[in-house]
């Protein structure tokens, strides 16, 4: 048996082969209900991490972007409002239910984005062509993150950048103020909000298997992204990476 015969689903050990329906099965079960859990486990913190990140992007009109498992379009939508007619945005994302709800709230703001439903580590998209590519919250539920971190890699032209966005690990002394809030109100808050207890407590796992802050910059400079660095948010509950290629 090699290393990738199986891989972290939350704290359990399953086979590759699954993992990728038992995430699409998540995804499937939250995704009408997905962004009022945002606000609420967040306390609406998730709209200024995000808001961080595209200031962090350096992306000017006329800027090509990709939103890697862009989900309900939160950061599509920012980036189409800020580069205007004379930029291009992709949204992109695994899950059909997830890509259907964030473009139909995209053509419900008056926002058009060019979308595709594809797989992260096989991105259909040339060589060097994105000025930014992006991933908010949506790495760690990938079954070979190095596969995709390469992927957007080659995507990306020289001088552009990648931007992960993601749960990482905590400031130590909040750690157990912060797993009793992982572990017991947010399940229940996904049981009130959305009939959903256990795929609440999957995302909840899926946060510390993910790699921490370290762990992630060294993942990306393998993919052959230089210059990586690190800003931790709410006291490392989340942290932005962000990577150039040259």
């Amino acid at each position: 048996m090699n290393d990738r015969d199986t891989t972290h689903f939350g704290f359990q050990q399953v086979a590759e082969r699954d993992k990728a329906q038992r995430v699409a099965d998540v995804f499937d079960s939250v995704a009408q209900r997905y962004d009022v859990m945002n606000d609420l486990m967040s306390g609406g913190l998730h709209r200024l991490w995000k808001s961080f990140t595209i200031a962090k992007s350096g992306v000017r009109e006329g800027s090509r972007v990709l939103d890697v498992a862009g989900g309900t379009g939160d950061l599509a939508l920012a980036f189409a409002r800020k580069l205007g007619d004379g930029g291009q945005v992709w949204l992109t994302d695994i899950n059909n239910a997830m890509l259907t709800r964030g473009r139909d709230r995209l053509c419900d703001c008056g926002v058009m984005v060019r979308v595709a439903q594809c797989d992260a580590e096989k991105l259909p998209f040339p060589d060097d062509h994105f000025d930014c590519v992006t991933v908010a919250f949506g790495l760690r539920n990938m079954t070979h993150k190095d596969l995709a971190l390469a992927e957007m890699q080659r995507v990306m032209r020289p001088g552009g950048r990648l931007l992960v966005l993601e749960f990482s690990r905590v400031w130590k002394p909040l750690a157990p103020v912060y797993d009793f809030y992982s572990f017991k109100v947010i399940p229940r808050l996904g049981r009130m909000i959305t009939d959903d207890e256990a795929s609440y407590r999957y995302l909840a796992e899926s946060i510390r298997v993910h790699p921490d802050q370290e762990e992630l910059k060294g993942l990306m400079e393998q993919a052959g992204l230089e210059r990586v660095e690190y800003f931790n948010l709410a006291l490392g509950v989340v942290a932005l990476h962000r990577g150039f290629k040259f």
